[in-house]
């Protein structure tokens, strides 16, 4: 009966049902983005009344039914989840609602310039790095400065030697949307 649990253990491992859930950092919502906002845990009939597709406004707000403009930009999107959430209950609208919130990625874009093939901008997805957003642009031209590579990120600057993500790829730095990189030119 052991083995069967330690078979049954390492068959769900490996079908992926049984791992640990990992956390991963989110992109934070920002104004613009067009988000899908979905509700559950309420009967079927009130669920189409709050679920939709809304474009956060310049005040950072989408408008929820029964609630008004909640802000939600600088949050990400588990954060935004709670917030409504908890509004919802403490506003006795609804004992258990469960919000999910998802970004419509096609609205999320890595700005890519300087010494690359193909200066532009590249579509955001959750895994992407300075060295894919950069191979996204067609890579490093032949006047690249590989070593003072700059990633700005909300008027941040910071300066990055991708030669070293060559040798440990590890070191490579993962992109949030709306962040922008700039290849200089090399001095020779």
């Amino acid at each position: 009966m052991k083995r069967f649990f330690q078979t049954l253990a390492l068959l769900l491992i490996a079908t992926g049902l049984l791992l640990p859930r990992t956390s991963f950092a989110q992109a934070v919502l920002r104004v613009g983005d067009t988000v899908d906002i979905r509700l559950g845990g309420v009967p079927a009939e009130e669920i189409a009344a709050l679920s939709a597709t809304q474009t956060i406004d310049d005040s950072g707000m989408v408008n929820i039914p029964y609630l008004g403009k909640i802000k939600i930009s600088g949050l990400d999107s588990d954060k935004a989840q709670q917030l409504i959430e908890e509004r919802l209950i403490s506003g006795k609208i609804y004992t258990r609602p469960t919000i999910t919130i998802s970004v419509q990625t096609n609205t999320r874009f890595v700005n890519v310039t300087g010494e690359v093939k193909g200066s532009g901008r590249i579509l955001y997805t959750a895994d992407l790095t300075v060295m894919s957003a950069i191979a996204g642009a067609s890579g490093f031209n032949d006047f690249a400065d590989r070593k003072h590579v700059k990633l700005t990120r909300n008027g941040k600057v910071e300066v990055l030697d991708t030669r070293k993500f060559a040798i440990d790829p590890s070191l490579d730095v993962k992109v949030l949307p709306g962040d922008q990189i700039f290849v200089p030119q090399s001095i020779w």
